[in-house]
């Protein structure tokens, strides 16, 4: 077998009992035998301002999350989806790292996944996540997608999902992107 890939896994949510982190969490569960998936850095960081950056440099927090997406071949992110768009502190985090030199999403895969109580899925953070990704010249990692939408349903109170569909539409998604990964390093992106 081919060396495994190393993905890391970050999530944009804070509340305790998020369905997002209950997705998040799975995820090293669900993952195919060539790839590892490790809970990436926490995105907890002071608010994203110039004259901050300016006076006393890139805070720890983003200087982790930054070393974590370099060291990865690939970087998951699971988010709900906040006002129609991404949540405050994901973004931050996101603003913080897309100002370090050498740029560490430049050329990384990412894959996308959200969860929702309602029935579309979070598909407005996935698209606005995407539109970040092609400032930062990602590749992101097109389909099969993951919405679950109506999460309740699929989620239950300790956090476990027990819809096998749900199961079956992540292990498809993480098995269609350790594939787009070894094409990207391959130099294929789109192929």
């Amino acid at each position: 077998m081919a060396d495994r890939l190393k993905v890391i896994a970050i999530g944009g949510s804070l509340r305790k009992g998020s369905y997002n982190a209950a997705v998040l969490r799975a995820l090293p569960g669900l993952a195919p035998p060539d790839m590892t998936i490790a809970l990436g850095p926490t995105l907890a960081m002071p608010l994203y301002d110039q004259d901050v950056q300016d006076q006393a440099g890139f805070p720890p927090e983003a200087h982790a999350l930054c070393d974590a997406v370099r060291a990865a071949d690939g970087v998951a992110i699971v988010s709900p989806e906040y006002n129609y768009s991404v949540p405050g502190f994901l973004k931050n985090g996101l603003d913080w790292v897309s100002r370090m030199p050498n740029q560490p999403f430049k050329n990384k895969p990412i894959v996308l996944m959200s969860a929702t109580l309602g029935p579309l899925g979070g598909a407005r953070v996935q698209y606005h996540l995407r539109q970040i990704m092609v400032f930062l010249e990602a590749f992101t990692f097109n389909r099969p997608e993951v919405f679950v939408g109506n999460a309740a349903s699929k989620i239950d109170a300790a956090g476990a999902i027990h819809d096998e569909t749900t199961l079956k539409f992540i292990r498809d998604e993480l098995a269609g992107f350790a594939g787009f990964i070894r094409r990207i390093q391959a130099g294929h992106p789109a192929a």
